[in-house]
């Protein structure tokens, strides 16, 4: 029979090239529906957008068949990795693909904070005329700062190498990461977070969300940060505690915040950190760039192609289902 694949996601025509190569794709027609799964019945693989909940329950929905859940990006906190797993049901990302795109929008938020663009910007749209240089607060030139990367994964890893060639001193924060292949970027290792935010003038975060990361900055933690200092986050909106972030921007301990992720997505129209002066927020568009979509899209459909010939996906997420995953 020929494997069937239901994608959410509208596919380019190169990675849908690969797969209608193998099997019969059907691209969605109501998008994210509440009731997207029942379109999805009966697949072999399911292609997701990121903002879509996937429990075991609508596995069991599309049924029996269903092998490959594919996220065409890294976050999977949204697909039950267990019911997955259980089920004999294979969950793919793709961690790479998103690297390039997502890393230069960390530093775009960051040079958009430090040198006042977008508050520079709105002033100037609203009618105001120039304001006298004492109405404003000076920006930050990055070159001699000093960034704390929370998180040196793929992303982060990529934020230290342009933060780098802007002339800024690189600290990071991550307990999984080995010292010698921070040393190895030119990366100063740090033990602890308040070893590390009191030393950075800016702080972007690059960690995923788990229990051990939820509300990582908070109240406490942002008393620790240098006060005038910056903080982006591309990564996960659960890493900040958002009535504290918003306190810390009213009293002044933060010079401002980029955020491109919320918690929960999307966020409330009228959220109370849109109404600041001091921040940029822009809608989780860190990867969407017409090359990052592409790689991603091509990265997901080369793994299902792979994974429907028998074999093992390179980016197989809940990797103990190999070898009793449905076929």
């Amino acid at each position: 029979m020929t494997p069937q694949v239901w994608t959410g996601v509208v596919l380019q025509p190169q990675p849908l090239a690969l797969l209608e190569d193998i099997a019969t794709v059907i691209t969605s027609a109501i998008g994210e529906s509440a009731e997207w799964y029942r379109e999805a019945m009966n697949a072999d693989v399911i292609f997701v957008r990121g903002s879509i909940f996937v429990t075991g329950e609508v596995m069991d929905h599309i049924g029996p068949r269903l092998r490959l859940i594919v996220r065409a990006g890294i976050g999977v906190d949204r697909v039950d990795l267990a019911a997955a797993t259980e089920r004999g049901i294979m969950v793919i990302n793709t961690p790479d693909g998103p690297t390039e795109s997502t890393a230069e929008h960390a530093v775009a938020l960051i040079l958009n904070l430090c040198k006042q663009v977008a508050v520079g910007d709105r002033r100037l749209r609203s009618g105001r005329p120039f304001p006298p240089l004492t109405e404003l607060m000076p920006g930050l030139e990055v070159a001699g700062a000093v960034l704390g990367l929370i998180g040196l994964g793929r992303i982060g890893t990529r934020v230290a190498a342009i933060a780098q060639v802007l002339g800024m001193k690189v600290l990071a924060y991550d307990p999984f990461i080995d010292p010698a292949r921070a040393t190895d970027l030119g990366v100063e290792l740090l033990p602890d977070l308040a070893t590390l935010l009191p030393r950075a003038r800016v702080i972007s975060l690059h960690c995923p969300a788990m229990p051990e990361t939820h509300h990582i900055i908070n109240a406490e933690t942002l008393n620790l940060m240098t006060r005038g200092s910056y903080l982006v986050n591309v990564a996960r909106g659960a890493l900040i505690d958002h009535d504290a972030l918003f306190d810390a921007l009213q009293s002044g301990q933060l010079a401002g915040a980029g955020l491109d992720v919320f918690d929960p997505e999307p966020p409330i129209a009228n959220h109370p950190l849109f109404s600041l002066p001091n921040t940029i927020c822009t809608p989780h568009i860190g990867s969407y760039t017409t090359e990052g979509l592409f790689r991603m899209q091509m990265m997901a459909c080369e793994q299902v192609v792979s994974a429907l010939h028998g074999n093992r996906p390179v980016n197989l997420v809940n990797s103990g289902v190999w070898g009793h995953q449905r076929r």
